[in-house]
């Protein structure tokens, strides 16, 4: 096997030069053994996905992994998908095995942290998941059906914990949720890999739709007619929320607000944004890179001016937020969401859980 990947490594060395300057750029020491796909051909794109540090990877038990891999497949910002097993005994199992390993059936899910938090990942992981379970989930039993958050970068816990407290404060109990460092991962049966995709109809546990409820309950906002909003909203946000005004730029307080938080839509409350992703463009309006959500703006052409640009506007309450542009940080995926303060509410972090957006705790933390 070695002999082979040195022989593909003299057969492809642009690739591979290209590789290693790219770990090299990225400060991150080359691995030759990860450029190669299970059988033995060199994956460019696993290499890339590798040393792009916005592409992460987190591992999901959730019963079996058969409908885990599909519910998770298609959900915006997910770059890949793969199932296996995890954190048993040893570096070596099989699907006949796991019974006797102690192997746990895991989607070992990549994702780009510029279009989605891992707080949302998991947010919608209990979404499909009976967190109190043990060792089952549906119809499926053994401990290899256990559910469990595994890890393998030690920054992922502060958010994973915050996640777990909100679930076991939510119902009064803690939950079976194993949450470990991912000790080992062996790649499943190629059998197994996008099952239902192959098997359209197939065995499945869950319903895959459940992973894109709505994470904020829309259903409780009723909007207001339109002589309260205005007398409730005051002109300005009023004219913005409504009538698609802009505000005069470096005129938002939310422009120098650097506190940890988040920011709703200050007609229905909705979440939009964490501060996590705040940054000064200089623009003069609050700017963010990406929204809290993957699902939580709508995005509209726009040609008034003379202008062609992207609206964007809160799901709900179909507030006018401001625009979305294409020149945003490179590194943090070069969007900037240029928004009006006035259709903005700033819940600040220490008062999230006293006004009803525990929730969203985990989204101001990573």
């Amino acid at each position: 096997m070695r002999l082979r990947k040195i022989i593909s490594v003299l057969l492809f060395p642009t690739a591979v030069t290209a590789v290693l300057l790219l770990a090299a750029a990225c400060g991150k020491e080359p691995v030759i053994e990860d450029a190669f796909s299970s059988e033995g051909g060199f994956d460019s794109e696993e290499v890339l996905m590798n040393y792009n540090e916005n592409i992460k990877e987190i591992y999901l038990g959730a019963g079996c992994f058969w409908g885990t891999e599909e519910a998770f497949r298609l959900l915006e910002g997910v770059v890949s998908t793969e199932v296996g097993y995890a954190n048993g005994g040893g570096f070596n199992t099989s699907y006949s095995e796991i019974s006797k390993t102690g192997h746990a059936e895991v989607l070992k899910l990549r994702y780009d942290s510029n279009r989605i938090h891992l707080a949302e990942i998991l947010d919608r992981y209990f979404l499909i998941i009976d967190p109190f379970s043990i060792n089952r989930q549906g119809n499926d039993i053994g401990r290899q059906y256990r559910t469990g958050i595994y890890y393998t970068d030690i920054s992922d816990l502060p958010v994973i914990k915050a996640t777990i407290d909100y679930q076991n404060e939510l119902h009064g109990r803690e939950v079976a949720v194993e949450t470990e460092e991912l000790k080992n991962y062996v790649r499943a049966e190629e059998y197994h890999q996008k099952y239902l995709v192959k098997n359209p109809g197939g065995y499945c546990h869950i319903n895959p739709n459940d992973l894109l409820l709505p994470l904020w309950d829309s259903d409780s906002f009723i909007k207001p007619d339109d002589g309260v909003l205005k007398e409730s909203l005051g002109d300005l946000s009023y004219g913005v929320t409504q009538k698609d005004n802009t505000e005069a730029p470096f005129s938002s307080v939310f422009n120098n607000e650097t506190g940890d938080g988040i920011y709703v839509d200050i007609v229905s409350g909705e979440p939009l944004f964490s501060s996590i992703d705040k940054f000064d463009a200089g623009c003069g309006w609050p700017s963010f890179y990406k929204p809290i959500f993957t699902y939580s703006l709508k995005s509209l052409e726009d040609d008034s001016h003379g202008m062609n640009r992207t609206e964007v506007r809160s799901e709900t309450a179909d507030s006018h937020l401001g625009h979305v542009f294409n020149d945003g940080p490179e590194e943090h995926g070069g969007l900037r969401h240029c928004i009006n303060g006035a259709a903005l509410r700033f819940i600040p972090l220490k008062d999230m859980k006293t006004q009803g957006y525990a929730r969203y705790i985990p989204y101001t933390l990573g």
